[in-house]
């Protein structure tokens, strides 16, 4: 297999992701699930990403379609880079596992399909809060609380954000 199929190989369907995180969970693997845009890879994503791999075996990312980064109102034409391509740039990461690209508003979907261990969110986020409206409130995390898996944290880098880096320009 070339490297290209190699990491084409690893941008999956929905359901194909279930499959796997079935296979991982058979061999007793802990799975982490993180999700994100994603637009302009930078260090904080790559810092981000090396450390929520470090908390399991396998490493699933899912990444928002186009149509779901402008429903997030990111800013005037956003995504930068196309859904595929920021999928293909992940998957080019050795800390990751498996893609995926979801369409949603959340995702809750992909978390109710692949069923993670841990799931992961930057420290914009609070594992400790429980409203579901608060906006610092990680989706899903309830919902993995039940099966047993849990939610946590991981520190931003400093000045590192795809709207900081764009607002430089």
């Amino acid at each position: 297999m070339s490297r290209l199929a190699f990491i084409e190989a690893k941008v999956i369907t929905l359901h194909q992701a279930a499959q796997m995180a079935e296979l991982h969970r058979l061999k007793n693997q802990k799975i982490v699930f993180t999700n994100g845009c994603f637009d302009l890879l930078h260090l904080g994503h790559i810092t981000y990403l090396a450390q929520a791999a470090s908390l399991g075996d396998k490493l699933f990312v899912a990444v928002n379609d186009d149509a779901s980064v402008r429903a997030l109102e990111k800013g005037e034409n956003r995504p930068i880079n196309p859904e595929l391509a920021r999928a293909m740039v992940l998957a080019a990461l050795g800390v990751v596992d498996h893609v995926i690209i979801f369409s949603e508003d959340t995702p809750l979907n992909t978390i109710l399909a692949i069923k993670p261990d841990l799931i992961v969110k930057g420290g914009d986020y609070d594992a400790e809060v429980s409203d579901p409206t608060d906006k610092r409130y990680i989706v899903g995390k309830k919902e993995a609380q039940a099966w047993g898996g849990s939610a946590q944290t991981i520190p931003l880098v400093e000045g590192y954000s795809t709207t900081g880096l764009l607002a430089k320009r």
